[in-house]
C-alpha cells in the first residue's frame, strides 16, 4: 500500500468518524428533547415550558453541524479537486445560514426566558443548601 493510499484511507476513517458523532449529537439531542417534550408536556399544560426544550435542542442541532461541516472540510482537506471545492463552498454556506438562524433563535429564546424569570420570581430554582425555613 502506497503512502497516497494510506493516507486516503485514513482521511476516509477520520472523515467517518467526525460524521457519526455528528450524527449521533443531532440524534441524541433529538430523542432528549422529544422526551423532555413528553414528560413536560403531561406534567406542564404551559407553552412556555416548552421553551428550555427548544433551546437544548437548536444548541445540539447547532453543535451536530458544526462537526458535520468539520468532516466536510476534512474530505475535500487531502486531494481537493475544483467540483468537491464548489461543493464543500456550497455545504459551508447552507450550514453557516443554518447555525447562525439557530444560534440567533437560541439567543432570543434566552433572552425570553431570563425576561420571564425576572418578571416570576417565584419560578426561580431555591439555591442548594436553603431549605426554605427560618435561619438560625
Amino acid at each position: 500500500m502506497s503512502l497516497d493510499e494510506l493516507l486516503h484511507h485514513g482521511d476516509a476513517v477520520v472523515v467517518g468518524v467526525v460524521e457519526t458523532i455528528g450524527a449521533t449529537v443531532i440524534v441524541v439531542g433529538a430523542l432528549w428533547a422529544a422526551l423532555r417534550f413528553v414528560v413536560e408536556g403531561l406534567r406542564h399544560r404551559s407553552a412556555a415550558v416548552f421553551t428550555p426544550i427548544r433551546l437544548s435542542l437548536g444548541r445540539f442541532l447547532t453543535l451536530g453541524l458544526e462537526f458535520q461541516l468539520a468532516a466536510d472540510i476534512l474530505r475535500t482537506a487531502v486531494s481537493p479537486t475544483f467540483a468537491q471545492l464548489g461543493q464543500l463552498a456550497a455545504i459551508a454556506t447552507i450550514r453557516t445560514a443554518l447555525n447562525v438562524v439557530l444560534r440567533r433563535e437560541i439567543a432570543q429564546e434566552k433572552r425570553q426566558v431570563d425576561a420571564g424569570d425576572r418578571a416570576h420570581p417565584e419560578r426561580q430554582p431555591v439555591p442548594a443548601g436553603d431549605g426554605g425555613g427560618p435561619s438560625r
